[in-house]
């Protein structure tokens, strides 16, 4: 369990606060970023969070503020079902809020409604990895629920094949991550927003769905 408190079923929760330090966009514009495990999401949104000073905020981070306990836990008692229920909440609420770097699950283009929220709420790009890299990037870590007693290869084969159409069809932006530094994506990543049309200065205002 994680230390933000007793875990309960409810999604009642405030959500955590958004740091008050950081810039306004122009427009309000956020910067959603979406891939699968092993991309290097989190620490490319960081980096990418500094460069256009937004504020950076994890989905999966958030759910664990609010529930109190890990995402493993949440799977142990709720099922993958439950977590994405949780995940969807979150993500409606994320979406809104202006000028951030957002990071999201690697699953959390499965639901329909999040991908309305993260397609017309700002801008999504998708950070390519290759499975190779995926298992490369995840073969140590502990928090991966649908890596567990599993070939991690052949899992992570699995869901690519369900979810990469899925990230492709949300995205205005394609990065590769494969052998690269974090800043350099993450550069990459803030030149291409700037080559996208309208940003930063002309681009209408992300419509809700």
């Amino acid at each position: 369990m994680g230390a933000g408190g007793p875990y309960t079923a409810r999604m009642d929760e405030p959500p955590a606060a958004t740091p008050a330090a950081r810039a306004e966009p122009p427009d309000g514009a956020s910067v959603f970023l979406i891939g699968p495990m092993g991309s290097g999401k989190t620490a490319v949104g960081r980096a990418l969070a500094r460069l256009l000073g937004f504020a950076f905020v994890d989905s999966d981070a958030e759910i664990e503020a609010r529930t109190g306990v890990d995402i493993p836990f949440i799977f142990e008692k709720e099922g993958e079902e439950g977590f994405r229920l949780r995940e969807r909440d979150v993500i409606a609420d994320l979406t809104q809020r202006r000028g951030i770097v957002l990071a999201t699950g690697g699953g959390a283009i499965l639901s329909p409604e999040n991908r309305a929220c993260l397609a017309r709420r700002g801008v999504a790009v998708y950070l390519e990895a290759s499975i190779r890299q995926q298992v490369e990037r995840t073969r140590h870590a502990r928090n991966r629920p649908l890596l567990v007693d599993v070939d991690p290869r052949a899992r992570l084969t699995e869901l690519m094949q369900v979810r990469e159409p899925l990230y492709r069809e949300v995205a205005r932006l394609v990065v590769a991550t494969d052998g690269r530094r974090v800043p350099a994506v993450a550069e990459e990543i803030r030149a291409g927003l700037v080559r996208l049309a309208g940003w930063p200065d002309a681009r209408a205002a992300p419509t809700a769905p």
